[in-house]
């Protein structure tokens, strides 16, 4: 290992801004490569994120830019299946004001170790959402029809609406999450059917997989079942 190498690796991290860096990008000896990126966030030069885990961010009169929530958790978790939960997931839908204080993100296998800003939630059961390859946003609606009368902020009504048009407009996906259905609790699966069906995507809606019928009167109000009707 030359002094040259360890030039250039150091170079390469400071030229760079907005990305993670981990002793696996450096083309060095692993001591060498764990002993330079301890220097550098030593330096200020980079922020330690987790054990053997480092960013480099925009420098600041008051230090290193974060990364976002969102590019943290594609680097930890990646990006098939992976989307908002709870109250981050009302908000992603512009259902909810409420902007909570760590982003909780819906991971389809057993996560890590919450981190910063992050709460990660185990989906481990909802396997499909990886299999069907969901976006952010087609998550962040499972959880919302999963979980409607905790996080939802805006009338009943208006939410629905909103998600109509979600599908509608092609914001998300109505093959996808019909794909993904089948890993899903029974009163989410009632409520996307319903939505598919509503938005004019019945023979996906027929894809879903039912669920008994004290669960499905449960599980749509009274006004959104006979819209569907």
């Amino acid at each position: 290992m030359t002094k040259s190498q360890v030039r250039q690796a150091r170079q390469s991290i400071l030229r760079s801004s907005g990305r993670f860096w981990s002793a696996a990008d450096l083309p060095l000896v692993s001591s060498t490569r764990q002993h330079l990126l301890a220097e550098l966030a030593h330096r200020g030069e980079l922020s330690h994120v987790r054990r053997g885990l480092y960013w480099r961010g925009r420098k600041t009169p008051l230090g290193m830019s974060p990364p976002s929530p969102e590019a943290l958790a594609e680097e930890l978790v990646g990006k098939l299946g992976v989307g908002p939960a709870g109250l981050s997931a009302a908000h992603r839908l512009r259902l909810s004001t409420q902007v909570p204080r760590k982003t909780h993100i819906a991971v389809p296998h057993r996560p890590p170790t919450s981190s910063g800003p992050i709460t990660f939630v185990s989906r481990a059961a909802r396997s499909r959402r990886a299999t069907a390859a969901l976006t952010a946003v087609e998550v962040a609606l499972l959880e919302v029809l999963d979980d409607w009368s905790r996080v939802i902020e805006v009338p009943l009504p208006d939410a629905w609406r909103r998600l109509l048009e979600a599908v509608k407009d092609g914001e998300v996906s109505a093959a996808r999450l019909a794909e993904a259905s089948g890993t899903e609790p029974a009163p989410a699966r009632v409520r996307l059917s319903a939505l598919l069906t509503q938005a004019g995507f019945a023979d996906y809606a027929r894809t879903v997989p039912g669920a008994d019928p004290r669960t499905a009167r449960q599980a749509l109000p009274r006004e959104l079942a006979a819209a569907v009707a």
